[in-house]
């Protein structure tokens, strides 16, 4: 159960109304500060449509924190919403291997994205190695927008986390289907 009063559009001024267009567990906890709904909002929408950021990898980093953080809400969503962008269940199988120390079938580079988000989501920084490959890889401002995209969904899950935010019952399949590890 969460931790504060799930608002819906009643419970807004009309000025914030806009806010809760998209009317999930999420946005309904962030309202109680409306201008931190608006810039945590911006921030997310350019990480999704604004980066240049291979979608298929961006998607898959913000799966790795999740499921390093062990947090449903956010696991499920981007479960859901990493099809969308090319991320199979192979993928998400393979996110799991290898955050359980096994070697996927995924490429390199796939598993250095990967590393890199286990690694700040568990150490905060990045291996150098990593940091280096992906730089080499994508150039700088892709290596820049990944790191921020990783920092971004790591505060979200500890959001989540404390808030105690329930995820929604559409979104239990994907729990279902890729079940987190027990804390």
């Amino acid at each position: 159960m969460a931790r504060l009063p799930y608002l819906d559009l009643a419970d807004l001024k009309e000025e914030d109304r806009e806010l809760l267009k998209r009317p999930i567990n999420l946005y309904r906890i962030l309202v109680h500060s409306p201008e931190a709904a608006r810039r945590f909002s911006a921030m997310g929408s350019w990480i999704r449509y604004g980066t240049a950021l291979n979608p298929r990898l961006r998607e898959m980093a913000i799966l790795q924190v999740g499921y390093m953080a062990r947090a449903p809400y956010e696991w499920s969503h981007h479960v859901k919403i990493s099809h969308d962008f090319g991320v199979t269940d192979d993928d998400i199988r393979a996110i799991i291997a290898e955050s359980s120390g096994e070697t996927s079938a995924l490429p390199e580079l796939d598993r250095t994205v990967l590393r890199l988000a286990r690694d700040m989501s568990e150490e905060i920084d990045g291996r150098a190695e990593d940091v280096a490959a992906v730089r080499e890889a994508f150039g700088e401002e892709h290596l820049v927008d990944l790191v921020l995209t990783i920092a971004f969904y790591s505060a979200v899950v500890r959001f989540l986390g404390t808030f105690a935010i329930d995820v929604e019952g559409e979104y239990q399949p994907y729990l279902d289907q890729f079940p987190l590890p027990s804390r």
